[in-house]
């Protein structure tokens, strides 16, 4: 076994293989959709972008960050993303129903603790094997 690595290993560093890191911005709201069809989402829990149009707040409940990984073996980087990004939105639903939010506002992209604060889009890495989101974003009641 531990040849097998040793070989699997020379055979890496002479063959130039190198870990793939790919910026990949897409627009939440297809991700919304995507778990609303699916089911994943209620719709209870509203999601708003930073800089895009936000009802009144009334309250804001904490902030939080979600950082999620999915397989992207076999998928194309948009697919493999989407994945990641709904699991994100997925753990923000479920928190912000115990916090008795209605909204995450202010949610933005916090890869690696670098915040990228788009109004359409999330950024999502994307590797040879593996694809990731971190998104961050803080709890609110909101007006309709």
């Amino acid at each position: 076994m531990k040849k097998m690595a040793l070989t699997l290993l020379a055979l890496a560093a002479t063959t130039g293989a190198q870990a793939r890191d790919d910026v990949v911005m897409l627009p939440l709201a297809d991700v919304v959709q995507m778990g609303l069809d699916l089911g994943k989402l209620d719709g209870s829990v509203k999601f708003y972008l930073s800089g895009a149009a936000t009802p009144r707040v009334s309250a804001q409940l904490g902030d939080d960050v979600s950082n999620k990984k999915t397989n992207g073996v076999g998928k194309d980087d948009a697919t493999a993303c989407n994945w990641a990004a709904l699991s994100a939105l997925m753990a923000f639903e479920a928190s912000a129903k115990q916090k008795d939010a209605n909204a995450v506002v202010d949610l933005h992209s916090f890869y690696k603790r670098n915040p990228n604060k788009d109004p359409v889009n999330f950024e999502c890495h994307a590797g040879n094997i593996v694809a990731g989101v971190a998104l961050k974003g803080t709890y609110a009641r909101v007006g309709k």
